[in-house]
């Protein structure tokens, strides 16, 4: 599958890693362009590349978004129409501004995601796990006590897509239901980067209706 991971910090440059070592291919994109990428796309291999955000968009057919929540308006909305976008992305009031409609529980931070990027077929997961723990607690599919790591959205389809790449960096998927259940794991929530196997999760998911 071909991947864009737009961020490269350390969420971002993980996920590629670990979608690298599954046998996708992969292109990263950040906000201060292709040429602060190259010593990390280097190491990667060469089904990793450097490219411009609107590059990578268009060559992908899923694009995970890891900047900073704040720096939402920054992804090209008219070339994510149609395909299949990973929120990753944390709202931090300190770091992002503060944010009226998900302050006041309106909508999620998601559901702001979303409004900027109108036909996007977006699902919410990747948000709630450490990096090291991204990095080092995936387990191969049918293992004993595999983790299990929550998503949310509105499309089926994309939610499958969503679920085969948790599986192929080593992780179960719960599915906590529509978008606008996000709110069931964002950041400050019980399951918030807590290691839980499916059935573990499953509970935890459901300390609020």
């Amino acid at each position: 599958m071909r991947i864009a991971i737009v961020g490269s910090g350390k969420i971002g440059s993980t996920l590629a890693q670990l979608l690298l070592l599954a046998g996708h291919e992969v292109w990263i994109a950040n906000r201060r362009g292709p040429d602060s990428l190259q010593d990390l796309v280097a190491g990667l291999g060469l089904r990793a590349h450097a490219a411009t955000v609107a590059q990578a968009a268009e060559a992908a057919e899923v694009v995970i978004v890891a900047l900073p929540f704040g720096a939402f308006q920054d992804l090209p909305a008219d070339l994510l129409r149609g395909k299949v976008v990973i929120d990753a992305t944390n709202y931090v009031v300190d770091r992002d501004g503060t944010i009226v409609a998900i302050e006041t529980g309106q909508k999620t931070s998601t559901e702001v995601l979303v409004a900027h990027l109108p036909g996007a077929r977006v699902v919410k997961t990747y948000n709630g796990i450490f990096w090291e723990h991204l990095r080092d607690d995936g387990r191969p599919s049918g293992g004993p006590n595999r983790r299990a790591l929550p998503l949310a959205g509105d499309d089926p389809d994309a939610k499958q897509t969503a679920t085969q790449l948790l599986s192929d960096t080593g992780f179960d998927a719960v599915d906590a239901g529509a978008l606008s259940q996000g709110r069931r794991f964002q950041r400050g929530t019980p399951p918030y980067v807590q290691r839980y196997t499916a059935d573990e999760l499953t509970d935890a998911l459901n300390w609020t209706s």
